[in-house]
């Protein structure tokens, strides 16, 4: 069957109209190189073309791919109006529908001819049609609404935000015309925006030797996208105490550029920079703009991501750990961190890090529904998370996303021990954070085997521990750990150092055989994990085995028969053409009972479940 374009629509485009859902038909789509990447469209309504149109980025997939052709027919669902210096309209698709491929259409549909945006007539064709409803939603602002809202925030302001300038105006005097997002561009001077602020950071500093500062930055949304701003050090005292997440402003003259994408997981091709002609104006007209976006990344997914893609997560959080304190080397200061375990419906676990304020005010004990937004990804330790500043934290977010998954783990997913892909050192092993298994499950998996190291978590029994050699003297200083050379003379020597000490460190190399029911596992351990099995620390351990050799040899004796929860991390290891699974304590704990207990209760139920079934 024939395809009848929606004739008049470009025309009606052209002066201001918002013709729904019009059929147009592409001519010809061409990528545009300079700059960030989009694609120029010509298309045609069967009277006149148009060539001013515009996909949005998030449409580019489309034209990479071939979805959209010369000749195919598509449905505008949405789209946006940006009138240009010269007068000329640029068309932004937000959203379309290919109705027609261009190898169902025979050829150019009809004779368009390009059209002349200087006319006002409206043409025939179109003035025979009914009147064109405006689209819902529709981005192209009714100029009469946007003046008496601006208006009336502009009067609201003056009193309570008086370090607050109002609203830009053109030449004319009168008020500039609200652009939606999708359609800011570095070559725009003149514009206002209408956003939430979805997201709002602290306040950093920073020194270097081109001065020192201060920033913080926030997040706009409005119906066509989202874009990052950054406000710097002479504006940050004036906006600060004034932006608040959630609240919706106008905002005019900032400066753009292509945004960095190593630092946003915002989905624009442009970032914004506050700077002296900026204005921000509250808006209490705030019902038509949407939330928070989010754009999840399946846990079991981030295995295959780049490191530090900065993405989206939610999860259960299936345990925490405890507030710690360090120190970041590089100005001397003390964080406070925090790590959580997020299980989603792919029985997979990751670790993410909070920091300062989030890790302080984190509260699991419930097991909350925890949405990231704009999360980094690093491969420390297999795959983990680390909150920035600029990440938004929501702990049980109103979003469907949330819901489905709080049903799920209530249901099912509490009972679910979890794949862990992250592997830390710490965590709390109780709350399945961790890769459970038993020394016999190790063995018959072959874990260990593959290309990367294994790591799994399990309660053993100490049943024999090697006292010999399990102390040397190492280079005292505290970056250094090798072994020194004791050159008779009261003096010690690192050759990696390549200095001499008048004095060394005991430091200890612990073997220690680990059993279960079914099979033990010979493992290493290091300083920490020897100290805390043996509960006494190295130096005291070498002072004794030089004066009290009986002490010694009964501290080892009561380290015997006890029982732990262990972090092991196996890999096959090659020395001399033998190849053999070397093991390593990464971390060791008593067992906690009541939560062992819980964990082979859900166990329990589980095999119970899928007997009955």
């Amino acid at each position: 069957m024939a395809v009848r374009l929606s004739e008049g629509a470009i025309s009606s485009i052209v002066q201001g109209g918002t013709p729904s859902q019009p059929l147009l038909q592409v001519i010809s789509i061409r990528r545009i190189t300079n700059g960030p990447p989009r694609y120029r469209v010509l298309m045609s309504d069967g009277i006149n073309t148009l060539s001013s149109f515009l996909l949005a980025t998030q449409l580019n997939y489309m034209g990479d791919e071939g979805l959209i052709a010369v000749n195919c027919v598509c449905q505008i669902n949405r789209f946006i109006c940006n009138t240009m210096k010269d007068g000329r309209r640029a068309v932004v698709i937000v959203d379309l529908k290919v109705v027609k491929t261009a190898d169902q259409v025979n050829g150019k549909i009809g004779n368009p001819v390009p059209i002349n945006e200087g006319q006002t007539q409206q043409p025939a064709a179109l003035a025979n049609q009914p009147a064109v409803k405006p689209m819902q939603n529709s981005y192209a602002s009714d100029a009469a609404s946007v003046h008496s809202t601006l208006a009336k925030s502009e009067s609201r302001t003056s009193n309570k935000f008086g370090g607050i300038r109002g609203l830009p105006s053109s030449a004319g005097g009168s008020q500039t015309k609200v652009v939606p997002i999708a359609c800011l561009n570095p070559y725009q001077s003149k514009w206002t925006i209408r956003a939430r602020v979805t997201n709002k950071s602290q306040i950093r500093t920073w020194s270097n030797s081109r001065g020192e500062g201060k920033l913080f930055s926030i997040e706009l949304l409005d119906e066509s996208g989202e874009i990052r701003a950054t406000v710097f050090t002479e504006q940050v005292d004036k906006y600060f105490p004034l932006i608040e997440v959630n609240k919706v402003y106008f905002v005019s003259k900032g400066t753009l550029k292509t945004a960095n994408k190593q630092y946003t997981s915002v989905k624009n091709d442009y970032e914004m920079t506050f700077n002296n002609d900026t204005t921000v104006i509250p808006c209490d007209d705030v019902d038509d703009l949407p939330t928070v976006q989010f754009d999840f990344v399946p846990i079991d997914q981030l295995e295959s991501k780049n490191k530090d893609t900065m993405l989206d997560v939610i999860g259960v959080c299936k345990s925490f750990e405890d507030v710690t304190k360090i120190t970041v080397r590089s100005s001397n200061r003390e964080v406070s961190k925090r790590n959580v375990y997020l299980l989603d419906m792919s029985g997979k676990i990751v670790s993410a890090t909070l920091w300062g304020e989030d890790a302080e005010k984190f509260n699991g004990s419930q097991q909350p529904v925890v949405a990231i937004k704009g999360v980094r990804l690093s491969d420390f330790g297999g795959r983990s998370l680390s909150v920035l500043s600029s990440s938004s934290v929501l702990i049980n977010p109103d979003i469907p996303e949330a819901f489905k998954l709080r049903a799920w783990f209530d249901k099912e997913g509490q009972a679910i021990e979890g794949t862990s892909i992250s592997d830390t050192k710490g965590g709390s092993f109780g709350g399945g954070s961790t890769n459970w298994k038993m020394l016999l499950e190790v063995k018959n998996e072959n874990l260990g085997h593959g290309d990367k190291a294994d790591y799994y978590t399990t309660v053993g029994t100490i049943v024999y521990l090697k006292k010999e050699n399990c102390m040397y003297q190492a280079c005292p200083t505290a970056e250094c750990n090798k072994k020194v050379v004791d050159q008779q003379n009261g003096l010690y020597r690192c050759e990696k150092c390549d200095r001499e000490f008048p004095n060394f460190k005991y430091r200890m190399i612990l073997s220690v055989n680990l059993a279960d029911f079914g099979e033990n596992q010979w493992v290493t351990c290091f300083q920490e994990t020897g100290e805390a099995i043996l509960g006494q620390n190295a130096a005291y351990l070498g002072e004794l085995k030089d004066s009290n050799e009986q002490a010694f040899e009964e501290i080892f004796q009561n380290a015997n028969f006890r029982s732990y929860t262990c972090r092991v991390r196996v890999k096959l290891e090659t020395y001399n053409d033998e190849s053999r699974i070397k093991a390593t304590m990464m971390d060791v704990k008593p067992v906690d009972h009541k939560e062992y207990s819980k964990r082979l209760i859900m166990n329990i139920r589980k095999h119970a479940a899928t007997q009955a079934c």
